[in-house]
Parts: C-alpha cells; sequence; structure tokens
C-alpha cells in the first residue's frame, strides 16, 4: 500500500486514540526508519524507548524466528527451557532474586502494586495506601492510571480505584508528612520519563528508602523507561546505589518484543502463593526468547558503558545549544540516553520540523523534547540529530 492508503484505511478503522504523524513506515533498520517511498528517517524515538537494539539486529530476528518455528506459548502451568533461560538472565541484570513476567509496563505496575498490597493488607487491613509522583506515568489500566500523577489521563473515567495518594517528586519533606503505618508502598520513577525527564535531586532516594524501612513500606521503582541500559546502568537505581524493594521493566527488556515484568528478592517474593497473581501469556516462549537475545547481546556488547558515554556526549552537545539558544531553551537534564530539553513554550513544532528533515523526536509534557534514541546509535548520528535540532531552534 502506498502512504495515502495506508492512513486512510487506518483512520477508518483504528480508534482514534492517537495523534499521529503523516508518514507511514515499512520498515527499519539500526537506527533508521524507513517510509512507503524508501525515505530513511534517523529515529531518536525508538518507538518511546523500546526498540533498545534498533531495527532488524540481527541477533534478535535470528532467535525469535528459530523459536517461533519451535514454540510460541505454552501455559505456565508447565516449564520451558527458554523461559528458564530468559528468568535468569533478567535476574543477572536487576540484581533481584525472583521474576515474574508480563505482557506490559502498565501489567508490570500492576503486579507489583498487587504485591504491595497483599504485603500491606497481611500486616494490617488498612495498610493499603500506594504513594506516587505528581507528573508522574504509570499505565493506563485503572489502577495504574490511579497511581499516575497526571490529571490529564485521568479525565472523563469516573471514579478510579482508591487508595492512591500523591506527593511532589523530589520533596523529602512533602513524603514525610505523608508516610503513616497505613502507607504499603512508595512507588517512583527514579527518573521520570513521560513526565518530562525528571532527575531527582542529590540523596532524595536514599531518604525516600529511609523512609519507606521506617514504616514498613515497600518502595518500588518504574524502571519501564529507565531500565535496560538506557541511563548508562543496567538499571537507574544502580546510579545511586538505592536498591528498591520492586523493580519494574519492559519497553526496552525484549528489544522490541512487546512485554513486561517485575522483580523482587527472596524476602518478598513468598508475598504471593501459586494462584495469587498469573498471566495467560505473560513469559510465553517467543517472548522469553526476545528477552534472553535482547540482554545476552546488550552483555557481549556492553551496552551500558556504551550508552553512558554517548550519552555524555549527546548532553554535552545539547546544552551547547541551550547556551546558543537560551531564550528559548530553559533545561537540559537526563543521563545516559534518556534525555530532556525543556524549552520556554510548546514544542511540537520543533518536533514537526526536525521530523520533516527525516529525524524524529518527541515532545512530552507539553514543552519538553525527549531523545530516548536505540542504544547502539552513534556519536555521528547524534551529531546528525544537534545539527537538526539547531535549525529547527532557529526557526521556533
Amino acid at each position: 500500500m502506498d502512504q495515502k492508503t495506508i492512513i486512510s484505511e487506518t483512520d477508518k478503522y483504528y480508534l482514534p486514540v492517537f495523534a499521529r504523524y503523516q508518514v507511514a513506515f515499512t520498515h527499519g533498520k539500526g537506527c533508521y526508519l524507513y517510509d512507503t517511498e524508501g525515505n530513511a528517517y534517523l529515529d531518536f524515538l525508538a518507538g518511546i524507548a523500546v526498540n533498545a537494539l534498533g531495527y532488524a539486529h540481527p541477533v534478535l530476528v535470528k532467535a525469535i524466528s528459530e523459536q517461533a518455528g519451535k514454540l510460541m506459548h505454552c501455559s505456565n502451568l508447565y516449564y520451558t527451557d527458554i523461559q528458564a533461560k530468559a528468568v535468569k538472565v533478567i535476574s543477572e541484570v536487576t540484581g533481584f532474586d525472583k521474576v515474574f513476567i508480563s505482557n506490559s509496563g502498565a501489567e508490570a505496575n500492576e503486579g507489583a502494586m498487587k504485591l504491595a498490597r497483599k504485603y500491606g493488607i497481611g500486616k494490617n487491613p488498612n495498610k493499603y495506601k500506594i504513594i506516587s509522583a505528581n507528573h508522574s506515568f504509570h499505565g493506563r489500566t485503572f489502577d495504574t492510571l490511579a497511581a499516575t500523577g497526571n490529571p490529564h489521563y485521568q479525565e472523563g473515567y469516573g471514579p478510579l480505584p482508591a487508595g492512591h495518594e500523591f506527593v511532589a517528586y523530589g520533596d523529602l519533606a512533602a513524603l514525610e508528612a505523608m508516610m503513616s503505618e497505613d502507607v504499603c508502598a512508595v512507588l517512583l520513577e527514579p527518573i521520570q520519563g513521560e513526565g518530562g525527564v525528571h532527575v531527582p535531586p542529590e540523596g532524595y532516594l536514599a531518604g525516600v528508602r529511609a523512609l519507606c524501612d521506617k514504616y514498613d513500606a515497600l518502595l518500588i521503582y518504574d524502571e519501564i523507561q529507565t531500565g535496560v541500559g538506557r541511563t548508562g546502568k543496567w538499571f537507574a537505581y544502580m546510579l545511586s546505589g538505592v536498591k528498591p524493594d520492586i523493580i519494574t521493566f519492559a519497553k526496552g527488556i525484549g528489544g522490541g518484543f512487546p512485554l513486561g515484568g517485575f522483580a523482587v528478592d527472596d524476602k518478598y517474593a513468598k508475598v504471593f502463593a501459586p494462584g495469587d497473581h498469573g498471566s495467560t501469556f505473560g513469559g510465553n516462549a517467543l517472548a522469553c526468547a526476545a528477552i534472553f537475545a535482547a540482554l545476552t547481546a546488550m552483555k557481549a556488547e556492553n551496552i551500558p558503558e556504551k550508552v553512558a558515554k554517548k550519552g555524555a556526549y549527546f548532553k554535552d552537545k545539547l546544552k551547547e545549544l541551550q547556551a546558543k539558544y537560551s531564550d528559548k531553551v530553559v533545561d537540559v537534564r537526563g543521563e545516559g540516553l534518556i534525555l530532556g530539553m525543556e524549552l520556554t513554550k510548546p514544542g511540537r513544532e520543533v518536533a514537526e520540523a526536525c521530523l520533516a528533515d527525516k529525524v524524529i523526536i518527541n515532545c512530552t509534557s507539553v514543552n519538553v523534547l525527549r531523545f530516548v534514541p536505540p542504544l547502539i546509535t552513534s556519536e555521528e548520528e547524534i551529531d546528525i540529530v544537534i545539527a537538526t535540532l539547531d535549525k529547527a531552534l532557529a526557526k521556533f
């Protein structure tokens, strides 16, 4: 199909829940996407931090193709060899003992909150409150919406599940004032992604850890966007050394294959008994093949260390643009290859200008340009993005 037909057929049959750009892609290779006319677009969104290994990575393609020819799905009532391999490598890179595999990030956060609730209510029937942060994003199911600190995503859905409270991100005193024996968990992104790439102040996460310990509340890190090498460490909690009780993951964990999950240490693994949680499709053989291939390839290519270096290079270049356009750029922040550039006004026109020049970036939280490219990107590709952004900002 040509681009016009693809767009018209999609609009005719797909629910109108996405504000799409008027371009249709057919395939990708490395860090590039190709449209119906063969034009190459340098992609610094990566499916919103999903395609960690870019497009058509040979190791990942081979693993998924071979697994599809053997076994795609088998009930979790039985064992599979590929799931055993996948959960072992997840444990190794996360630093946690036990793993649950789901189908999405929202499901991962649901599972983590269920575990925290069961832990809390097992101690005290009123210990069910979960505190999360303003400007957070944790998913689009009812309970993850209830835990998301942005009214925009909640409007029009009526009463959401009870037991969720919100606090300013990075404000330890405000969190301390809200803590009580009725809190079962604090749910945070170690770097807020959708909310505008906000990095917590020094010592904040350690302070949150101490408050959770004091009130016997579980600390949950939503690392769906920050995990799997994106910050220059395997997971963002490793930047501060402040380990949570539960970590959730998705996006890059399968290199582009849709899945998610969460991990805990043995201390909390037995909060769930058989039948307390589950998933028909979670941990299916095809997903596990993607996990094992993606993480094994990232380990072999030493991706986190390379991301740290490329991220520092990229951040410096963005800061040079900030200095050049100080009247238009408020801030540059982030770690590794999750970076944000805050503008003085809504930034969609900048993203559109870049797209017109065949570079894909994203604007989130109205006025923050977000850069979450494939982790395999090069300094040469970063330079292309900087030059394109320079041109767009000059006209902004």
